[in-house]
């Protein structure tokens, strides 16, 4: 099966790089998916759920937005942020998630309604990636 390399890179270091059958991204006007040989792309990402696919297993991240470069051998991902579904700490991203809802009930003066909903945001899509890690590998 045809491979292409993909590194997933952030500010503080390189948090994936190996070859893969696939890699599903969320672009800002939706999900992408990338086969080898794709046509050159550049774009957006928003936060959202990162796949990737290396022969019958599935790995999960959670970016938090950033930009991704396709070339036809090759996809570079420059995330805001990025974590492996088990790195991401499930309790703390509850108690964000939490938080977050109680300020947009509230909504006191002192409340960014558009940074709460954006933490929000993060939080759900961290929570729903870390419930990946306790589902079983694809099989054929």
């Amino acid at each position: 099966m045809a491979t292409l390399k993909l590194d997933i890179v952030t500010a503080e270091r390189l948090i994936f790089s190996d070859d893969v059958n696939m890699v599903v991204a969320p672009g800002v006007e939706g999900q992408l998916g990338i086969l080898p040989h794709h046509a050159p792309l550049m774009t957006m990402l928003q936060p959202g759920e990162l796949l990737i696919r290396k022969d019958k297993e599935e790995i999960y991240l959670a970016v938090s937005g950033g930009f991704l470069e396709v070339r036809p051998d090759k996809v570079t991902i420059l995330a805001d942020a990025c974590e492996h579904a088990e790195d991401i700490d499930a309790t703390r991203a509850e108690i964000a998630k939490r938080r977050a809802e109680e300020l947009l009930k509230t909504r006191g003066p002192d409340v960014d309604v558009a940074q709460t909903e954006a933490t929000l945001r993060r939080a759900l899509m961290r929570l729903k990636v870390a419930q990946r890690k306790r589902k079983p590998k694809i099989s054929a």
